[in-house]
């Protein structure tokens, strides 16, 4: 942390890197506040974070909550239309682009009604990828322009839906991801009378960057190889729907760290294309997938939670790539798709917890003063705490009290000293260690053994959410998403520590951070205090955390809270919507228990203690009606 006598929030942007991955949305107002900017193109409107959380208190509303601001969302569906569209004129490319938002990333309602509504003035279509998919996009994709994208595995089932959406006059693509698909299509196809829009997907050579590189290359899960795209396009010859073959897909991965995956991968299937199109099948779109990443660790890197691009950036290689290949090839430039999921979603959606209370690493610690008769351990271990502040010799104190630490523990095992005199030991350890560090953080060099000091000292903050529930990713793949304090970063952070959920698992806890030096294990925060409340954000979780928690301690989905900016408002923003969260009525009917079963065996409980004489009856009613409230009231607890 930058050593300074009065805090700034330029020093706590230095530690939490809000303007760096928060994209424009994102800042640290002068009050020490975090704000929000739901159009970086008005900044006219800027939301007071504490302000939303304030009137989602005095709205009764329980946390942890999850935060939709559904104008950054709109927002971001606005920017990348935009830019495909100011590229493509700058570029002089022939071709137009029409993307969609694949609804794997985020398949609430709320989310995929307000993508189609800010799509609708560019044709921004819906990809599907399962049958729950598309009887979803079918139903909200009505606009007849914009393009519906069928990826994933298929079944006859699937195959009649999509023919039915083309009956009803939806540009619905049917991607084949296998070879078997197609001659399923073509004979579902001709026993309707229904004619399909076909694309097909390439297994690339191209290999991505970051953890879904291996969404491309000989081992991908999904594609055809060079020799079953030529076969496939000759099956639809061979049956007369040669004209059918309208598009081609690839998609190399999601998070794409280095911007030379996109332009290898963009060289090659413009290739592909190009040779089709020589080969006589008219292509007309080129799919190029998702994969525009989220720099959420702040660093612009190839780091697996950065990109070193931006969406400009992108976009540009695409449009560029793509003409400079047709050009050469002399074929026409086909209609842009892509399907960048994560990037519309990610910035609109963050969960705020409160912290409920702070786990010390060494506990509150024991009176140490001198006892008569006290082991020489003891004696030893107090001397060093009296000389450190005289000694230079950091190394030598360090190494001293760890041994006598590792002798104590000996000797206890072995009946030589007693367990109070054990505890004197390690409270006037940690009580060293404490001072050990504060003199370290001047030191030019610090010993390798001394550089775990800060995580070993640091406290774990108790936080009112379930990391399995809410940030699924952090624990399965270790994605880092930024945590910041909602308010008071204008004040120093004195209190090193990482996160701990309330569910009863080792693994629920945060302790990968964004730092001023990269990756940290431990973040500043500030110290508790007993008459404030203390507010965390969990930011970018608006892709793939929203939609993949499980019920891991039967904590179930988190209240919602939908905001929407409106500059005659004296805050700048109104509540549109609250969406509650799962009851413990509703986690248990999905474990396949019944609730008010349950709560007929407790009252039958209750009354047979009444009937006992062994509790009185008001008090038998005041428990059933305890029990009863507690089945539907919210999994999360109440602070």
């Amino acid at each position: 942390m930058p050593s300074t006598k009065k805090w700034t929030v330029d020093d706590s942007e230095h530690i939490y890197r809000v303007k760096r991955w928060g994209a424009g949305y994102f800042e640290i107002g002068q009050n020490g506040n975090l704000y929000v900017t739901p159009d970086p193109f008005n900044t006219d409107i800027r939301i007071d974070f504490k302000a939303v959380v304030e009137e989602i208190k005095q709205e009764g509303i329980q946390f942890p909550v999850v935060v939709r601001f559904h104008d950054i969302l709109r927002s971001q569906v606005a920017l990348l239309n935009q830019t495909f569209q100011q590229t493509i004129k700058e570029a002089e490319y022939q071709g137009k682009y029409m993307g969609v938002y694949p609804v794997k990333v985020n398949q609430m309602r709320e989310v995929v009604e307000e993508i189609v509504d800010a799509g609708a003035p560019f044709n921004y279509g819906l990809e599907a990828g399962s049958k729950a998919e598309l009887l979803t996009v079918m139903a909200l994709n009505t606009n007849a322009e914009s393009l519906t994208i069928l990826n994933g595995y298929k079944d006859q089932e699937f195959m009649r839906l999509a023919l039915l959406s083309r009956k009803l006059g939806r540009k619905t693509i049917v991607v084949i991801e296998k070879f078997s698909e197609l001659i399923l299509l073509v004979k579902i196809a001709k026993e309707l009378d229904i004619e399909p829009i076909v694309g097909i997907r390439s297994k690339m050579t191209v290999k991505g960057r970051g953890k879904w590189e291996n969404s491309g290359g000989d081992r991908a899960k999904f594609g055809l190889t060079i020799s079953e795209m030529i076969n496939a396009a000759r099956y639809l010859e061979e049956h007369g729907m040669a004209d059918s073959l309208k598009l081609l897909h690839f998609h190399i991965g999601s998070q794409l760290t280095d911007i030379r995956a996109v332009k290898e991968s963009i060289s090659e299937g413009a290739m592909i294309y190009s040779e089709l199109h020589r080969m006589g099948f008219k292509l007309e779109y080129v799919d190029v997938g998702g994969g525009l990443g989220i720099d959420y660790d702040g660093s612009q890197s190839t780091n697996d939670s950065s990109r070193n691009y931006s969406m400009q950036e992108y976009v540009a290689d695409i449009v560029y790539g793509m003409k400079q290949v047709c050009d050469l090839e002399d074929v026409p430039h086909p209609i842009l798709v892509s399907e960048s999921g994560r990037a519309i979603t990610a910035h609109h959606s963050c969960v705020v917890t409160e912290v409920v209370g702070e786990i010390k690493a060494h506990g509150a610690g024991i009176a140490t003063n001198p006892a008569d008769g006290e082991h020489i351990l003891v004696s030893d271990m107090r001397e060093l705490t009296e000389i450190i502040d005289q000694q230079n010799n950091l190394q030598e104190i360090f190494n001293d009290a760890s041994q006598f630490k590792e002798q104590a523990l000996s000797a206890f095992k072995l009946r030589v000293i007693s367990l109070e005199e054990l505890a004197k030991i390690e409270t006037l350890y940690w009580q060293i260690m404490e001072k050990v560090q504060l003199r370290l953080k001047d030191a030019e060099f610090v010993p390798e053994e001394m550089q775990e000091l800060d995580f070993a000292l640091s406290s774990q903050y108790l936080c009112n959410f379930s990391v399995f529930q809410s940030a699924a990713d952090t624990w399965a793949i270790d994605q880092i998403l930024p945590v910041v304090p909602l308010t008071r970063m204008n004040e120093k952070p004195t209190i090193n520590c990482s996160l701990v959920d309330i569910t009863c698992d080792s693994d629920g806890k945060l302790d990968q951070f964004i730092s001023e030096h990269g990756i940290s294990n431990i973040v500043p925060m500030h110290n508790l205090k007993a008459d404030e409340d203390y507010y965390l954000g969990l930011f970018l979780t608006g892709a793939y955390q929203d939609v993949m928690g499980d019920m891991h301690n039967l904590f179930g989905r988190l209240n919602e809270v939908h905001i929407f900016s409106h500059d005659d408002d004296p805050q700048d923003f109104y509540i549109e919507e609250v969406v509650n969260g799962s009851s413990v009525e509703d986690v248990l009917s999905i474990m396949q228990y019944h609730p008010s079963s349950m709560a007929k065996s407790m009252k039958k409980m209750i009354d047979g203690h009444v009937a006992q004489g062994q509790m009185k009856p008001r008090e038998g009613v005041k428990w059933t009606d305890f029990y009863e409230d507690c089945l539907k009231g919210y999994t999360y607890l109440k602070t």
